[in-house]
């Protein structure tokens, strides 16, 4: 698989940037609007995760984008499979289960670093296609980059000035 990572320091606190990115609403704010994403549905495993509308583990988002507006719609089904946090670190992984890619797993992990938080991106794919698909996974890393640098951007803009 191929493997895609960025950090980002935010000046903001550890618990505010692990709830926004917690909630469908962050996903919302973070994906570039080039991507025309639409929230098809979110299933939460129990009622105190959906009231607060926070995505635990097992939580699926359905949901499609029209990259560009123009190519073809997309339709991507993710799940939370693994959610920790303490006071100082906290981890999710999304998986997709449906979707575009042949695999694609993206662990989010954020570290209390006094007043501010460390934001870490790491995602594995790998493009459909069998052997073509796996020595064309790289190419992804170009989309990746820009897309990635526009969340943490964002991720800033948006908590930075709430501080």
């Amino acid at each position: 698989m191929t493997v895609y990572h960025r950090r980002t320091t935010v000046e903001a606190p550890f618990s505010q940037v692990w709830e926004f990115h917690s909630q469908i609403s962050g996903l919302e704010a973070l994906t570039p609007s080039w991507m025309f994403l639409s929230i098809d549905s979110v299933h939460y495993p129990e009622p105190s995760a959906a009231q607060s509308k926070t995505l635990v583990r097992d939580s699926e988002i359905e949901m499609s984008m029209r990259p560009l507006g123009v190519l073809p719609r997309q339709h991507w089904v993710s799940r939370i499979i693994a959610r920790e946090r303490n006071d100082t670190t906290g981890y999710f992984i999304d998986k997709m289960i449906g979707g575009p890619f042949q695999q694609w797993e993206h662990t989010h992990r954020f570290f209390a670093d006094g007043e501010q938080t460390i934001l870490d991106d790491q995602v594995e794919y790998q493009l459909p296609g069998g052997r073509l698909g796996r020595r064309m996974s790289v190419l992804g890393l170009i989309g990746f980059e820009a897309m990635f640098r526009g969340r943490h951007r964002t991720t800033k803009a948006l908590l930075e000035d709430e501080t």
